[in-house]
């Protein structure tokens, strides 16, 4: 089961709901053209922040090694965006860690190597451990 799909399973749509998605270049512009808000406190937004990190990875990696299937952890991310429905600043940061978890590898590896293949298999399970946690301690 998807990462995404898990935690709507566990309850994590009943999470606070704020705004619409948005288009992604209409994102990033807004990102830009506003100062930093701060994300809230939540005590859920740490290891969302942290899947937020992995799924931009797993983007990076899976596309690099020509997985045809690749794009699906975007989609997963917006799944999650649209599930979670948080505010402007908490959308902001968890679109932050996503691209963050995704230049991370983009800055390391240029071509699908065993270790970025090994990499992909441990964020595979990591997010699966946390998306896991996060459904049964927030979710409803």
């Amino acid at each position: 089961m998807a990462i995404a799909g898990m935690l709507l399973v566990a309850g994590a749509a009943h999470m606070p709901a704020a705004h619409a998605q948005e288009e992604e270049a209409a994102e990033e512009a807004t990102e830009e053209s506003q100062p930093a808000e701060r994300p809230s406190n939540a005590p859920y937004m740490r290891p969302m922040s942290r899947l937020a990190t992995i799924l931009g990875s797993m983007h990076f990696l899976r596309k690099l090694c020509g997985d045809e299937e690749a794009g699906v952890w975007r989609d997963e991310m917006n799944t999650l965006l649209e599930a979670l429905a948080p505010s402007d600043a908490d959308r902001r940061h968890l679109i932050a860690s996503f691209n963050s978890g995704y230049r991370a590898f983009e800055a390391t590896y240029r071509s699908c190597t065993d270790a970025a293949r090994v990499a992909a298999n441990r964020y595979r399970e990591e997010g699966a451990t946390l998306a896991r946690e996060i459904g049964s301690r927030y979710g409803a």
